[in-house]
């Protein structure tokens, strides 16, 4: 099965981008954050000018078996910290879309407040790092520089109210194509 080779190319650091290595840690500042990852003992990291590159350290690899799942880890960190370079210039968005009569959606303070059909409104607090915005009330904007954070929290807020397949009802994301059921023919 062939594999990525995404590990194999290095990764561009764009200019403004200040990039610190110090030892098995990886810190990056931009213009909206700053985000740092811990790598494993067994990969190293090197730079050359405005190029990073991630590989297994000499003398790591004992067996076959090894190899690939070290190739299969360098291609992960190497994604990870391109999408930390995605987050630090450009940030990352989810949005999401409220559908159903009286569903609803505002901001007060640092909760997120939704009316989505239950006796009682749901409080929703903001995570550190993450920004939510309320365009319309039935539109939630969650913005971020940590992808995984922005995906948590988006997944978060669509889990409490899932669409119904047979009413429509629900938090689904916008361009989200859910299929509907036929209810009972009478």
């Amino acid at each position: 099965m062939p594999q990525s080779r995404i590990a194999d190319k290095p990764t561009i650091i764009p200019d403004g981008l200040e990039l610190l290595v110090d030892g098995q840690t990886i810190k990056i500042k931009g213009k909206k954050g700053e985000l740092s990852l811990n790598l494993p003992e067994y990969l190293e990291v090197y730079t050359d000018n405005n190029e990073l590159m991630i590989k297994s350290k000499e003398g790591v690899v004992k067996r076959g078996s090894d190899e690939k799942r070290l190739k299969a880890l360098r291609g992960t960190f190497t994604s990870h910290v391109r999408n930390m370079i995605k987050g630090v210039t450009e940030g990352y968005q989810k949005e999401l879309e409220i559908t159903g009569i009286g569903y609803r959606a505002q901001l007060q303070g640092k909760n997120l407040v939704l009316n989505i059909g239950y006796s009682n409104p749901v409080e929703f607090p903001v995570p550190e790092g993450i920004t939510i915005e309320v365009p319309q009330p039935t539109r939630v904007v969650v913005k971020g520089i940590d992808k995984y954070k922005v995906g948590e929290v988006a997944a978060r807020i669509r889990s409490l109210r899932k669409v119904n397949v047979y009413s429509g009802k629900g938090i689904k994301y916008v361009g989200e194509s859910v299929l509907r059921k036929e209810g009972k023919k009478v």
